[in-house]
């Protein structure tokens, strides 16, 4: 045995890709490294393709595939993948849908601890170029999916509907309204409070329009708009949101009648994360992931057996569910650049250095991320994966003055002129008397930062974790104020325009003021109640957007319906009272645009009541 040991050790170390752990004394005593012997190393091979997992790093996932982005598929070749401990590893070539590359699909896992040695050709203007990858494969951190608590309140904090007993979202209250608000629906996604946690959309007013009802213990965040394949599309991740602060689930793309097109899943053994998915016009989709492995770190103070929850975003090609290409924080930032501590991390709560939760992509074609834990954003560029800037945190590549800097922040975005917003939480621990949206402004041939514009609460707020701001069409800004419950516009001036809230403990990780138009594939839904001198007909249809008012219809048959009553939509279910001595019994009702053009109608209900 030690004669084996010695020869798998020793090539890995002259390598610096040595791991620890072999034997169950070792695991006792030290998990292994989980960094490389060399930080901020090029993806981009052979000047033309970029590869992950990253050479050098000790992070892959047992599961991973090995990507090839930049080239055609005819131009990648992989003549042999090893496993210093597995031995070699069969497989075959996937293209990308893209035409731009491929990944290699081992046949079988890897194994944990192992280095893989990857040789391969890039066809670079006409001639083969060698490409060699060596990474280690990381000792994943198996920690519990526990679910984050959920908040039961009153009945009154729930919407509850005759014709849909089935939802129960939890109620909004609308606070402020202006005249000068921006057009376009509110999109929520409320979790963790009363009622059901689900993808929620709102018209302008702050009255339900649609809901999704999701299992106990599912949430959905990051709702929104999005194009995919040349059109709208509904957006969200939804899945389980541990106590660990991330998600494991998928994300699901819906089109306008509300039928599920398709799931995107994060790939090399991982899930997709609820802090963001990005479709892109190219067919991808970006998206996180956290990927807790065993990790030794003595050297910064903690545990030498303990665990680091590494930072992922994928490019996933929607249509194949390869993975393009995988970055991972590990690689790239210091555990040392964290404001969180390590001291009180072990093999069961990870230490959460870095906490990816944004990624976007710029005018010029880098990638925008945030790290909340390092309190920086970074500019990556997009074919090395290197981090051009880092704005905030222990090492920023920008000066300000003290209003510049942010701490525990989220969602930095470009905006057309240049500039950055950055939703700054300013906790926790509290750094900041009050979360705040700013932009700011980078120079970088000076090195400096300043504030442009700067927008907060009224009441203040701090939000300790998750929020947005979203720049409108009209110069307002839309904020959801994360872990508090209240989403707003607000005027470039400060003016509140818009101001509503959930009941306490209920959280929308985003908000976002878009524009929709829903038309239901299913039918519109009815109930009625019987009362002295007639009845009340309920009427509702689940995401239609252009429902105008809603004719009651009545008959002797389902083939002899004649209109009886008509009313103006009133909001998500409509009350319609049905006169006395209505000839019936079957009735139905019909949804009206602003036209009186028929919607649609519901299913004929038989009511003895009426007979």
């Amino acid at each position: 045995m030690r004669c084996v040991r010695a020869l798998i050790l020793g090539p890995l170390l002259a390598l610096g890709l040595g791991f620890a752990g072999l034997t169950a004394t070792a695991e006792a005593q030290s998990a292994p490294t989980c960094v490389p012997a060399s930080m901020e190393t090029s993806a981009l091979q052979a000047g033309a393709v970029t590869i992950s997992p990253l050479p050098g790093s000790r992070d892959a996932s047992p599961q991973t595939q090995i990507s090839f982005l930049g080239l055609p598929a005819r131009d990648v070749a992989v003549d042999s993948v090893t496993g210093s401990r597995s031995g070699a590893h069969p497989g075959h070539l996937a293209s990308y849908s893209q035409g731009d590359g491929a990944s290699f699909l081992p046949a079988r896992p890897f194994l944990e601890g192992e280095r893989v040695t990857v040789h391969a050709r890039a066809r670079v203007a006409g001639a083969w170029r060698a490409v060699l990858d060596v990474f280690a494969v990381a000792r994943p951190d198996r920690i519990s999916s526990t679910p984050e608590p959920i908040h039961a309140g009153s009945v009154t904090e729930e919407q509850r509907f005759h014709t849909r007993p089935d939802l129960r979202p939890p109620a909004v209250t609308v606070t402020a309204t202006s005249p000068a608000a921006a057009p376009g629906e509110e999109f929520v996604a409320p979790y963790g409070g009363p009622g059901q946690a689900g993808p929620m959309i709102l018209d302008p007013a702050g009255g339900l329009l649609w809901f999704k009802a999701l299992p106990r213990y599912t949430s959905a965040t990051n709702f929104q708009v999005q194009e995919y394949a040349g059109r709208k599309v509904l957006t969200w991740w939804q899945g389980n949101i541990s106590v660990h602060g991330f998600g494991e689930g998928e994300d699901v793309i819906a089109d306008g009648g509300y039928d599920e097109i398709t799931r995107v899943r994060a790939g090399n053994g991982h899930r997709s994360d609820l802090h963001e998915f990005q479709l892109t016009p190219q067919g991808t989709a970006l998206v996180t992931s956290y990927f807790p492995v065993l990790c030794n770190l003595s050297s910064i103070g903690g545990s030498s057996y303990a665990g680091v929850t590494d930072g992922v975003f994928q490019e996933i090609d929607v249509r194949t569910g390869l993975v393009m290409y995988e970055w991972t924080s590990l690689d790239h930032v210091a555990l040392s650049e964290s404001y969180s501590s390590p001291r009180r991390s072990d093999a069961r709560y990870p230490y959460d250095f870095f906490h990816i939760n944004s990624l976007a992509v710029t005018r010029d074609g880098s990638l925008l991320i945030s790290a909340r834990n390092t309190w920086a954003v970074y500019e990556l560029n997009a074919a090395s994966g290197l981090i051009k800037w880092r704005l905030g945190g222990k090492h920023s590549s920008f000066t300000g003055a003290s209003g510049t800097r942010t701490a525990w922040q989220h969602d930095p975005r470009e905006l057309p002129d240049g500039s950055i917003s950055v939703f700054d939480n300013g906790s926790s621990p509290t750094v900041h008397s009050q979360s705040r949206g700013i932009v700011v402004r980078l120079d970088p041939q000076s090195g400096t930062v300043s504030v442009v514009g700067q927008l907060t609460h009224q009441p203040a707020l701090v939000a300790e974790s998750q929020g947005n701001m979203q720049e409108l069409a009209n110069g307002d800004w839309f904020l959801g104020w994360g872990q508090e419950p209240f989403f707003s516009e607000v005027s470039p001036t400060g003016q509140q325009l818009f101001a509503a809230h959930f009941p306490v403990h209920e959280q929308s990780y985003r908000s976002f003021r878009l524009s929709w138009t829903g038309a239901p594939h299913h039918p519109p839904a009815l109930a009625f109640q019987a009362g002295a001198g007639g009845g009340t007909a309920y009427a509702s249809w689940n995401g239609a957007t252009q429902v105008a008012s809603w004719r009651v219809l009545a008959g002797a048959s389902a083939k002899a319906l004649h209109p009886i009553a008509t009313t103006a939509r009133t909001g998500f279910e409509t009350a319609i009272a049905v006169p006395a001595g209505t000839v019936g019994p079957i009735l139905a009702v019909q949804a009206l645009d602003g036209a009186a053009g028929v919607l649609g109608t519901s299913p004929a209900l038989r009511e003895p009541a009426l007979r």
